[in-house]
Formats: C-alpha cells, structure tokens, sequence
C-alpha cells in the first residue's frame, strides 16, 4: 500500500476524516454526523451507512472510522496525520507539528473559537493515542490571514486590549480561501501571485476574503468566527450595544453569546432550520420568515462584497464556494442582482448548471468580472501541509543522526 496521509477534521457535531495519497489524491473519505445526539452514524463515500452509538462522541466516532477504513483495506499506518485547527491566533503563521507546545498554545486560544478548538483537540488527543508513532500536524484556519495589513485587522478599542490580550481580527476558513486563489489561477490562467480575487465560503459558517496578488488583505470573520455574513445559526455583525440591551432585559453575557452562536443567523431568522435547502423549500411554501432569512442572507453577503473591492487594485474574479456557494444557484442569482452598479452579471443557464460545463465561469459576456463556482478542497490543503510538515521532519531526524 502506497504511502498515506490521513486528514481529520472535527466540527461541534461531526467529524470528516479523508486518505490522500502523497501525491495529493483523495482515495477514500467518511462522515461521522450527529455526534452527541441520537442517530449518531459514519457515512463512507462508499458502502452504507454505520450506525454509532446514541450520543456518541468525536472518539467513538474517530476510532470506529479509522476501524472501518481498516477492515476495508483502505488504511495501514499513514505516514502523516493532518489536523484542522480553526483558532491559531498570532502564534502561527503555517502549519505546525504537533507537540506540547503547540497543543497548549491550541488550548490558549479556546476561549476564540469556543465551537471548534476544543473539538478539534479532541480530535487531536484521540489521533495521537491511536497513531503514537506518527508525526502530525495541525492546519491552521487562521494562518492564511497573517498577510492582513494592520488597517485591516486592529479593532478600533483602547490599544491595550490587543497589547494585553490580542484582541484583533484574525480571520477563518484560511485553507479554503487559499485553495480558491490557486484554483482561480489556475482556471483564468495566471500564476496565484498575480491573481486578485473576491473569495465566498458560504456554508454553515460563512466567510468572505479578499485576495489581493495571492495574499488575504481583508476578510469578514474577526477576533472570533462570530463576525461577519450571516450564517447557519450564527448572527455575523450585529450591533455591539445589542449586549447591553439584551442584558437590561435580564440575559447575561454568557446566554447572549450562545444565542449569538447557536440560535441566531439562518435559524434565528425563520425559526425553523440553518439548512438552505429545507429554508428554501419553506419558503416557497410561503414562509415569510424563511423568505426573510434568505435575502437577509443574500443582502449581507452582497453588501460584503463590495465592502472587499475596497482592499483590492485589480479584481480578477468574485468566487463562489463551500456548500451553498457551490450548490444554491437561487443565493448566487440573488446576491449578484444586488450587485449590478459594479459591473457583475450573470449568465443564467450558466449559473443554474453551477458552471459544470464552462470550467466553473457563471458570468455573461458584458460582465465586467469573472464569476466562478469552485468546489473547495479543504482537505486537499490540509493533506498537502502535513505531508510538507512530515516530510521537514523527517529531513531534520535523517541530519541530526
């Protein structure tokens, strides 16, 4: 069996684990969903469904994927293990292996992203009990932002705040903007650093990055994965006074960031799902409320976009991607009606086939953009990192002896 790298990646409910080669190919992947609820299961991209137990947690879920790759003849021993990590703060600028330092430094920046850096130590705990041997590196959601210029990522608050505690906006989703600025490139037939691109990871965390000549100049999520669009259960922007309203009305700073994070944005605003698909259908059915959450949805993100023309000298192509970017030609067709003081237009046909026959372009002849559709590959990149990370290491043990 050819040499693997396996790539782990925990969310607050699920866990996506993927087998590159070291070339890069994807050979196998699998989902474990609904972890801490009932009906909890793994679903392989091929064979059926596993059922794991009730409330199963991201072990359970880890060991039995890692099991049924096994028993498949999928995984032997991978020569490296990659890991994403959505919170590194300004301790890291790229990937880095994992070991106590930098395991501690994950757990210091837990309190950032309380949705995700515990989980993804979870995960990471659990990897390294089962694989000890194995060097394995974590992929960094922010790392990808350290390019931000200082107008772009300190807050306007008292300076000792960021002195004291590094209260700045740090940005996320930084390997799935990456990866669109490669693709880009590549389809519009330049190399990464001469391409200047609007990237939309819209999925149920959403962001929006500006990519200027290869490099993020601006993005939308902040100190936390809080701010920014609207998305599935969280708010994005909202008013910084909303706190002292709200606890005027007797609800605490801790309710209101649950209810921020988890009761808010696509589900807040119809009172039903975080799912685009299910909103969509409700509100075809005449839901005012799902129709309200769609084009609060869409007029945000519009308005983001333009907002990101600002960081940027030249625009090669805006870029839809993650799950609704990909798949709701009804969001992108919304969005770019926002947008046509400057200059987008969409081909229709093109936009309802997701650009599948015109190499991901959705834009009309008269538009003064590119419009794209790129699936994203987040762990192509994460797979990519570790196997560089691992394969450092391995340099560095072959000199020392």
């Amino acid at each position: 069996m050819d040499d693997q790298i396996l790539v782990i990646n925990c969310g607050s409910s699920s866990v996506k684990m993927a087998i590159f080669s070291e070339q890069g190919e994807q050979l196998h992947s699998a989902l474990a969903e609904r972890l801490g609820q009932s009906g909890a299961r793994l679903v392989p991209d091929q064979g059926e469904p596993v059922a794991l137990a009730d409330n199963a947690g991201h072990r359970e879920a880890l060991e039995t994927s890692i099991r049924w790759f096994r028993d498949q003849g999928y995984l032997d021993a991978p020569v490296a293990i990659g890991h994403r990590v959505v919170h590194g703060g300004e301790a890291f600028h790229g990937a880095a292996l994992l070991d106590e330092r930098v395991i501690q430094a994950i757990e210091e920046c837990s309190s950032l992203a309380p949705l995700h850096n515990p989980v993804n130590l979870a995960g990471i705990e659990a990897a390294r009990e089962l694989y000890p041997g194995v060097p394995q590196v974590a992929v960094f959601d922010t790392a990808f932002h350290q390019t931000l210029p200082r107008h772009a990522w300190l807050y306007p608050v008292p300076r000792r705040f960021y002195d004291d505690w590094g209260v700045r906006r740090y940005g996320f989703h930084g390997t799935s903007h990456q990866y669109m600025a490669e693709q880009a490139a590549d389809r519009l037939g330049k190399t990464v650093a001469q391409t200047s691109i609007i990237s939309t990871h819209l999925g149920n965390g959403c962001s929006i990055t500006a990519i200027r000549n290869g490099e993020s100049v601006d993005t939308s999520m902040g100190l936390t994965p809080l701010e920014g669009l609207v998305m599935g259960t969280r708010s994005g922007d909202v008013d910084p006074g909303l706190f002292d309203f709200l606890a005027g009305k007797g609800i605490e700073a801790d309710e209101t960031h649950r209810l921020l994070n988890r009761e808010s944005g696509l589900l807040g605003l119809s009172g039903t799902t975080s799912d685009m698909r299910n909103l969509l259908r409700e509100a075809d059915a005449g839901n005012q409320d799902c129709q309200d959450a769609f084009e609060v949805f869409c007029f945000r993100l519009a308005r983001y976009i333009g907002a990101m023309m600002v960081s940027l000298e030249t625009l090669d192509a805006l870029v839809f991607t993650g799950g609704i970017g990909e798949n709701s030609d009804r969001v992108r067709a919304r969005t770019l009606e926002h947008l046509i003081l400057p200059g987008f237009v969409m081909d229709e046909t093109a936009n309802r086939d997701h650009g599948r026959d015109t190499n991901g372009r959705i834009d009309a002849p008269e538009s003064r953009f590119a419009i794209l559709v790129i699936p994203t590959r987040e762990e192509a990149v994460i797979a990519r990192e570790a196997a560089t990370v691992a394969a450092e290491r391995a340099r560095d043990k072959n000199m020392s002896n």
